[in-house]
Order: structure tokens, then sequence, then C-alpha cells
């Protein structure tokens, strides 16, 4: 198993894409540590993943808090021994929106969460990473590298960007410890989210479902939207001694949207 004895830090645990990092992370082998805000979903999440309650630990985190960052590093270290891997889900990803009408006082919260928080989140994993080597992922965006039409999300995709470029600066900061830093970016992901948005455009133009989730599968390469569980395998994948060799890297998981 590729994270046999392993344990993953995952931030943003709720039912959709950090529930799957989590799964995947105790179905390889490896214990998964859940952070999100909200305990229930936590609970949940854990009970589901390991009934037993021997692989997972699980604390409520706010990222936007040091404090509460460097506690759930704590309950890792306190639990399972150490950290080898972190997954940065916890994004604040709800708020759309261009530039001309922007509310900057917004995308600085934006900003505190996506950029901020995550930088928080793998300062506080760092010295237990030090100790024996490890990874480092981020959950960006494909929208941090082309825009889509669908949406406007400027302040989330600006956000991701520039956690882009701080991958670049930790990869080679961290990297004489052996701590590996990637970034998954998914493009549109058949999930919680874009399962919303399908509706949500169906009802408000009176067109079925299966019309709407077309539009956007015509996009594709493939025949299909990428799933969070499709973007869960290649974060476990860089979480993992597989990708030893691999650092500073972006990896596009998007069914073939775009191509670069």
């Amino acid at each position: 198993m590729p994270l046999q004895g392993k344990t993953v830090v995952v931030s943003g645990v709720g039912a959709g894409l950090g529930h799957q990092v989590a799964a995947t992370v105790v179905r390889d082998g490896g214990n998964a540590v859940l952070g999100a805000r909200t305990e229930a979903n936590l609970v949940k999440a854990a009970h589901e993943i390991d009934p037993e309650g021997r692989r997972t630990a699980h604390l409520a985190t706010d990222i936007t808090d040091e404090g509460q960052c460097a506690a759930l590093a704590a309950l890792a270290v306190e639990r399972f021994g150490g950290i080898d891997a972190v997954v940065h889900v916890a994004a604040w990803d709800s708020y759309f929106g261009g530039i001309e009408d922007a509310d900057l006082a917004t995308w600085q919260g934006v900003l505190d969460v996506n950029l901020l928080g995550t930088l928080r989140m793998t300062r506080a994993c760092l010295p237990a990473l030090k100790e024996r080597g490890g990874s480092v992922v981020i959950i960006g965006t494909q929208s941090a590298v082309a825009a889509p039409s669908q949406v406007r999300q400027a302040a989330y995709a600006a956000s991701k960007g520039a956690l882009t470029s701080a991958m670049y600066s930790m990869a080679r900061e961290f990297g004489s410890h052996r701590i590996r830093v990637n970034t998954v970016l998914p493009g549109w992901m058949w999930g919680p989210p874009v399962q919303a948005y399908v509706r949500f455009t169906a009802h408000t133009e009176g067109v079925p479902e299966a019309e709407v989730l077309g539009r956007l599968t015509e996009r594709m390469a493939l025949p299909e939207l990428a799933t969070d569980g499709d973007v869960a395998e290649a974060a476990a994948f860089l979480a993992s001694d597989r990708a030893r060799a691999i650092t500073g890297q972006s990896l596009l998981v998007n069914a073939g949207e775009l191509m670069r």
C-alpha cells in the first residue's frame, strides 16, 4: 500500500474532496488526521472512513487561526507519532465575481483563507515534516491558469495562483529536508459543488440537468468530468513515496479540458 504507516493531515474535510482524500489515505494504508471548521462534519467523515477509529483523528480547525493549525499538527504527532504529508483542501470558493465589481474586503478574506491559511497550516506541520521528510500537497484550481467562461471566481483564482507561486518557493526552501511541495489543479470536478451548479443552472434555465452537464463535458478530451475521487487519487500519489522525486510541480486533473 503506497501510504502504509504514513500519517497525513487533511484540511477542509467535509462532504466532498476533503472526505475523498481522507478516505483514500486510509484505503492506501495511512493514518488520516482530519481538520475542518465544523466538528459535526469531522465526526461524520471519520466514522464513515474509519468506523473503529484506529486510523483517524480529528479536530475542529479554522486555518485562519495559527493556534488551531498548531493544535491539529500536534494532534497528528501525539496520536500517530509524526507527520508524513499534509494535503490542503480547505478553501473559500463560494465568492463569485470579477474585478470591476469586486468587494476587496471580501478578497482579503479569501486570501486569508486560501493563501495565508494554507501557509499557516504548512508551517504548523513543518517541524514534524522536517524530522523524516515528506510531502505538502496543495489543492489549487485550473481557474488559476485559465479563467472559466461559465463563472467568474477572480478572487478564488488569484488566491490559488498566489499559492502556486508560493509552492515554488517552498519547494526550494524545504527541499534540503526532503520535503516535497506540489499542487493538484482540478478543473470541473464532479462532486458536491459542481453538482449544485448543475442543479441550479438547470433550474434557472428550465432545462434538464443532463443538458447543463453536457455543456461542460463537451469541453473535455475525455467523455466525462473528472471526479473528486480522481483528484483525491492524484493528491494521494503526490503524498506517497511513489512521487519521491517530484517537487515544485502542478498537475492538472481535468479530463483534458486544458492541456499544457
